[in-house]
């Protein structure tokens, strides 16, 4: 047990930028990855649970290594490169949008004791939306890093981000401020 009621969940940082939206993705992702990596390297050393989730892309037999692997052959390797998931955290592959559909995380996540999970990663208008509605109903409190989040839209970036905040409760913070 990690003794900590906080719980650091990133979200969807394999991403081998190769679908329709990966070019306007991909420009607002790389203004996410020092404080995403900020606040990975902030949890480690605090000893806060630390859970990677990460879109399969389909492919329901993708380990985590293959996920690794396809994300860092990919378009913008710079991107995931500095994000990649050590081994020794927990990581759970997902099939859909929120990190808690078809997932052990509200399991894990409860065995834990963990009241609040910290979000940050890739979509902030798709999974990371839907992750924060998905806590909610599950009261847990959310914590949103603001700086850790990246659209494809700016305008429907901006309007889920108000509407965690707003529709969740959501504490919208920069990743630094997160813990």
């Amino acid at each position: 047990m990690s003794g900590s009621s906080t719980a650091v969940i990133v979200m969807d940082v394999l991403n081998p930028y190769d679908h329709e939206d990966a070019e306007a993705l991909a420009a607002n992702v790389e203004g996410t990855i020092g404080p995403i990596s900020g606040l990975i390297d902030k949890a480690r050393r605090a000893g806060v649970e630390l859970i990677f989730v990460n879109d399969n892309h389909g492919d329901f037999s993708a380990t985590r290594d293959d996920l690794i692997r396809r994300a860092l052959a990919g378009r913008r390797p710079d991107l995931v490169e500095p994000l990649v998931p050590p081994g020794n955290f927990a990581f759970l592959p997902k099939v859909r949008h929120s990190v808690f559909y078809g997932t052990p995380l509200e399991y894990a996540l409860n065995r834990e004791h963990v009241e609040t999970v910290v979000l940050a990663g890739q979509v902030t208008e798709q999974c990371v939306l839907y992750s924060a509605l998905d806590a909610y109903v599950r009261e847990f409190t959310v914590r949103i890093a603001v700086d850790g989040v990246a659209a494809i839209h700016d305008d429907l970036g901006t309007a889920a981000l108000r509407m965690m905040e707003r529709n969740m409760r959501a504490d919208l913070l920069p990743a630094a401020d997160c813990l």
